[in-house]
């Protein structure tokens, strides 16, 4: 890759990662993109250095990825938003004179509802009888706080033991970009960690054990991918008739709060949601339930 490139990338990811705290996954999205176009450009316009950038370029460049390659809507998006993060950082260290944004309109995705188990599916789930070992006590306490508190896998691999407000019954979390907040816990989910912590947990702690909250047999944290398989056994194993994963439990929790009444600005904070638009994706799951519970039950459909 050219030097000028090269600088100029390095640059714009320095910036997204120190001062708006993107996420090590998020920086390496970027990065792909990024260079991406870096490599397509200098094999279509060798000479043109990152200063000089035309909206033909950037069109050129999207027209063939789409054709090409064949990306999804939603791939071609997290280009282009890589794309004016760069264009971006041009234009605020002097390099770029020209708008180039304009040309890079966000494609409009059509809007998947997420899936969501029913209550009865939940409750299916957290019935099954996992055994009184040290394995079986965690798996519990990873499944009630799955669900009582709405955490993403990465959230409940990285839960450390200080971040357990037991009197104010909060876990303290760390999300998306290093953003805190303070997510309540159940009752039942507050009695599986406990017991989890005072007879599973110190059945595995090794010498150079952290303060992480769920540990594997070897002692050290669980991953994010373990977490999916602990998900998925028990669910195999308890009979629900439907494929289930961390997140899915997330999707549930945040539905089933809503059609209990819950406020969505409150379900917002809970999940860690920087926006409200994003939260409100489960206004349309629960009309989509309501619609569905009528056409199964009215006399006249």
């Amino acid at each position: 890759m050219n030097p000028e490139w090269e600088e100029a990338i390095e640059g714009c990811l320095g910036y997204l990662a120190t001062e708006k705290s993107h996420a090590v996954n998020t920086q390496l999205i970027n990065r792909i993109a990024l260079e991406s176009f870096v490599a397509w450009m200098e094999k279509k316009h060798p000479t043109v250095a990152p200063g000089a950038i035309s909206k033909e370029n950037i069109r050129d460049f999207l027209r063939a990825r789409r054709t090409e390659r064949r990306l999804a809507p939603s791939s071609i998006k997290m280009i282009v938003v890589a794309l004016r993060h760069f264009i971006a950082h041009l234009k605020r260290e002097g390099l770029l004179e020209h708008d180039l944004l304009p040309a890079l309109d966000l494609p409009r995705l059509n809007q998947s509802l997420p899936d969501t188990l029913s209550e009865a599916e939940v409750a299916q789930l957290l019935a099954f009888e996992l055994p009184e070992t040290p394995l079986g006590l965690r798996d519990r306490a990873l499944l009630e706080v799955l669900y009582a508190s709405g955490l993403r896998a990465s959230e409940l691999a990285g839960l450390r033991l200080e971040n357990i407000l037991h009197e104010e019954r909060l876990l303290r979390v760390i999300g998306k970009g290093n953003r805190e907040r303070l997510v309540p816990v159940g009752d039942k989910a507050l009695v599986a960690l406990d017991r989890w912590l005072a007879r599973g947990r110190p059945e595995l702690v090794k010498p150079k054990t952290g303060g992480e909250v769920f540990l594997g047999g070897h002692g050290r944290r669980l991953t994010t991918a373990r977490i999916w398989q602990i998900v998925q056994e028990t669910a195999r194993l308890s009979g629900v008739q439907k494929k289930i994963w961390p997140h899915l439990l997330r999707h549930s929790f945040a539905t089933h709060l809503l059609s209990h009444g819950a406020d969505l600005r409150a379900i917002q904070e809970m999940l860690g949601h920087a926006s409200l638009a994003t939260t409100q994706i489960y206004t349309h799951v629960d009309q989509a339930r309501l619609k569905e519970v009528h056409r199964r039950f009215h006399p006249r459909p």
